[in-house]
């Protein structure tokens, strides 16, 4: 019997409690149903008796208090809502418990932006994690030493998990059945809940909005100007002479700033205008290949598939209205 033990924070997302519970007991109940004995013990687990979630509409009380929990095989955290830091604020009496569970033996998967609650822990640092593809450059921000790698739905490392936006977690959650319990439960349940088992990215839902919560004027302006000109071949020398600087500084302060190179960012804001284009389904993807720079359909198609996983074509069928 593992004990899984469901985090409930203050301005939890309450999808994101009750869905864990359900799926686990869901197995429970595959199990009973195939003559073999519930594997997963589940409680919801808070700081205090009673939170209140969405504005006091939502009343959810924990069958634990962290203090009654001696010892955890799975902790979920479920993903948070609102201003991040001041969740993280409302929530740091979890982070010591959270701790000192995952020394004691613990494994740990946060859902969504449940990872800024792991990452507050101290845990992740120099590992893995995966959170809300929108919420990326402010984990950068806040958490510099994490490895974050917005492109999965799913990360693991040393017993630490997380999972990518929204209903991502659903993998997430898929992925923990598979190896708590068997492959079988877990395509069981993949099927009863109607479930892609094998989804492993996020890059066909992201956005990308470019990287502009940094302060270096100059970079913001070179930004401005590629998103501007997306359909124009601009070299990167082109770039420094137009903004008065060296072409060595120029690159530095960009990925300083952005996190990517100027050529990564030149691509990436010429595949959303791509992306948005396909999304109409008015264009082939030939013209479209054309309206944003590209001549060479097989590196447009690399280019493509690098930022989103998937072909043009195949974009335009799943996306196009």
């Amino acid at each position: 019997m593992k004990n899984v033990h469901i985090l409930v924070p203050e301005t939890a997302v309450p999808a994101a409690i009750v869905d864990p519970q359900y799926m686990f007991t869901a197995i429970n109940g595959f199990l009973i149903a195939a003559g073999q004995e519930a594997f997963f013990k589940v409680h919801l687990v808070g700081v205090e008796p009673e939170i209140r979630l969405n504005n006091g509409l939502m009343v959810i009380r924990p069958d634990r208090l962290m203090q009654e929990v001696e010892q955890s095989d799975l902790i979920i955290i479920p993903a948070i809502s609102g201003d991040i830091k001041q969740a993280i604020e409302k929530n740091k009496g979890m982070i010591h418990w959270i701790t000192e569970q995952y020394q004691r033996g613990a494994e740990v998967a946060s859902l969504c932006i449940g990872a800024f609650i792991l990452a507050a822990t101290g845990l992740l640092k120099g590992k893995t994690c995966s959170t809300h593809w929108m919420h990326a450059q402010t984990f950068r921000t806040m958490f510099p030493e994490v490895k974050l790698v917005d492109d999965r739905v799913i990360s693991e490392q040393n017993g630490l998990y997380s999972s990518g936006g929204a209903n991502a977690y659903w993998s997430l959650l898929l992925y923990l059945v598979e190896k708590y319990s068997s492959r079988e439960m877990a395509v069981l349940a993949s099927k009863y809940f109607l479930l892609d088992i094998e989804k492993n990215s996020q890059l066909p839902f992201s956005i990308f909005k470019g990287q502009k919560a940094h302060e270096d004027k100059v970079i913001l302006a070179a930004q401005e100007y590629l998103e501007k000109h997306y359909d124009q071949k601009i070299t990167v020398e082109e770039l420094a002479e137009r903004f008065g600087l060296g072409r060595r500084t120029l690159e530095r302060r960009f990925k300083q700033s952005t996190t990517n190179t100027i050529v990564e960012y030149m691509q990436r804001i010429k595949i959303e205008a791509a992306k948005k284009q396909l999304e109409t389904g008015r264009k082939t993807v030939s013209e479209i290949m054309f309206d944003v720079g590209y001549n060479d359909p097989k590196a447009f198609r690399e280019v493509f598939k690098k930022y989103t996983d998937m072909s043009p074509l195949d974009y335009k069928v799943k996306f196009a209205g």
